[in-house]
């Protein structure tokens, strides 16, 4: 139904595991479930199960060698694994793949394809995807910061070259820089992207001044009515200026003040004001058009209620 809100996940997103104490861990998967079973949310929205992406889309926004490498690297890790070795390989400090982790990725990006197919249809109002690995860290060229393929990049690309749209538009509102995203997009016009992350902090370098990026960088322990305010007098003139034909999401959630990831200071009710303005510029300029994707947020009963939030602003209810 045009009307309804999609729920895309798969549970090869469970099967990425990078380690017992690692903070973007499958449970995060688990306790969003239970919060829409508990809540009675499940029942308004449309479940479905995402397919693997095709590679020659992931190409849209990251670079063969990059994704042959990834591809590659978990097929060495099986033959290392019937050989003895570690059940780990790793790709960054803090970032490393399993045996299922290549097939996660592919269906984590597939969703975002998926819902974006599904939206554009009229099939779905907008949509969010529960998918691990997250994607905003991963450049055109490199993983990193727990991603791997940047599923939103990839999903808004694939809108413009798949499906002709002109212009679309990206907010993250993760309490980290969507450094990933912003390699892939910048100096794109097509794609206008709008955010706010704790600074300094993770990723430590330069953020882009190009004409596409409106860049919001905010000092610890910075509160949802600064962000609210920031949010309505740089974002919103310029999503309205730009007038994008669909809008994707990088939902993180870990600017919540509970999520000891960050020192920013949002809470539930600002994650479902940023929703509703989201949603509105839709409404105003897309038909309503936005796919979202879940990046951070790991503090799991925030992260909970915070997507609950964030869905039943999507949802209206």
């Amino acid at each position: 139904m045009a009307h309804a809100t999609g729920y895309f996940t798969h549970r090869a997103c469970w099967q990425h595991d990078m380690g017992a104490g690692h903070p973007e861990c499958p449970e995060r998967l688990d306790a969003i479930e239970d919060r829409l079973l508990l809540t009675g949310l499940d029942a308004a929205l449309e479940r479905r199960e995402a397919t693997p992406a095709a590679l020659a889309d992931l190409e849209l926004a990251h670079d063969r060698l990059h994704l042959a490498a990834l591809r590659g690297l978990a097929d060495t890790l099986k033959e290392d694994i019937a050989a003895g070795g570690p059940q780990r390989a790793q790709v960054d400090p803090d970032t490393s793949m399993n045996v299922h982790s290549w097939e996660a990725i592919l269906m984590a990006a597939g969703a975002a394809i998926d819902a974006t197919d599904a939206v554009l249809a009229g099939e779905l109002r907008n949509a969010f995807c529960a998918v691990r690995p997250p994607g905003h860290h991963a450049t055109r060229r490199q993983a990193m910061g727990f991603c791997f393929v940047n599923n939103v990049a990839v999903a808004a690309k694939y809108a413009l070259e798949r499906h002709g749209l002109k212009r679309v538009a990206i907010i993250d509102f993760d309490v980290h820089h969507g450094n990933g995203t912003e390699d892939i997009i910048e100096g794109d016009e097509r794609i206008l992207m709008c955010s706010f992350y704790q600074h300094p902090f993770y990723p430590a370098w330069t953020h882009s001044t190009a004409k596409n990026m409106v860049n919001l960088p905010v000092p610890a322990y910075t509160r949802g009515m600064d962000i609210r305010e920031l949010v309505e007098t740089c974002w919103i003139p310029r999503l309205d200026e730009h007038r994008p034909q669909m809008l994707f999401v990088s939902a993180g959630f870990d600017a919540h003040r509970e999520d000891d990831m960050g020192q920013l200071g949002l809470v539930e009710q600002d994650y479902a004001w940023l929703t509703e303005r989201i949603q509105a510029v839709a409404d105003r300029h897309a038909q309503g058009r936005v796919v979202s994707c879940l990046e951070g947020g790991y503090a799991l009963d925030a992260l909970a209620r915070s997507v609950e939030a964030h869905l039943r602003a999507l949802a209206g209810v």
